[in-house]
């Protein structure tokens, strides 16, 4: 097996600036660096949702963790002929997202309230408006650790699943080969193998982002060659380039 690195698919959509580490990291180390979203959201149909029961207006504030969850929401209230009042309130997972809402509201008109990129943060700007009735829009996949936490620190909460993570057809992949596949979630782990049941690891080397990523390659019996993150590699960028310089070494 050549240990060098020359081709990388990383199963997320392409950065929108040219300022991402990773074309920073293929220049530098002449890799060609592509991207591909093994998953892809699809919205819930209204119909759909008018079966769970929920209205929109019984909830006097909305957690927003994602911008995926601000679209489907503000998609769901115009689907269902719902007027948002100005005096709802915004809890966002991260100040950007925050921002985002400005694409569906008058930003300085409305009580938007935000964290520093952790749901942990989130709650605790969220315990001073304990009175609330929370609505969570959400994909059909969430954390665990963000119903458990909201119900560990008594918010009364209704979690309102307004989109679903599906797996993209990556059938034109199929005769295209790549030295080392890069994953941040179950959902891609398992697109992998939806896609290509007979998928062979062979020299290919898996870098995959977090322990529940970790336990879904490990699960479908991958072999995981880099890590991230880790105290030395922090970001996946970083652990693929460790990861190119050890190889180079032994080449």
């Amino acid at each position: 097996m050549d240990p060098r690195i020359k081709s990388i698919l990383v199963s997320q959509p392409k950065p929108e600036t040219e300022r991402s580490p990773y074309f920073d990291l293929a220049q530098k180390y002449k890799v060609k660096i592509d991207f591909r979203p093994f998953i892809h959201v699809e919205g819930v149909e209204v119909q759909d949702f008018r079966k769970e029961r929920i209205n929109l207006l019984d909830y006097s504030a909305v957690i927003f963790t994602s911008r995926n969850a601000v679209d489907h929401y503000f998609r769901m209230a115009q689907e269902s002929r719902v007027n948002v009042p100005d005096s709802m309130k915004y809890f966002c997972i991260s100040e950007s997202t925050a921002y985002y809402l400005q694409k569906y509201v008058v930003y300085r008109k409305r009580k938007i309230f935000f964290g520093k990129q952790r749901f942990t943060d989130l709650v605790e700007v969220m315990k001073k408006h304990k009175d609330e009735k929370f609505l969570l829009p959400c994909s059909d996949i969430l954390k665990k650790e963000i119903p458990e936490q909201l119900n560990k620190n008594g918010f009364v909460f209704k979690e309102a699943i307004l989109y679903k993570t599906v797996c993209s057809d990556l059938s034109d992949l199929e005769n295209v080969f790549y030295d080392m596949l890069v994953f941040f979630s179950p959902a891609g782990i398992e697109s992998l193998f939806i896609n290509f049941p007979n998928f062979k690891q062979n020299d290919t080397r898996i870098a995959v982002f977090g322990p529940t990523t970790r336990k879904a390659a490990l699960d479908y019996g991958l072999r995981i060659d880099v890590m991230a993150p880790t105290q030395n590699a922090p970001s996946m960028t970083m652990a693929i380039e460790n990861y190119i310089k050890e190889s180079r070494k032994k080449s």
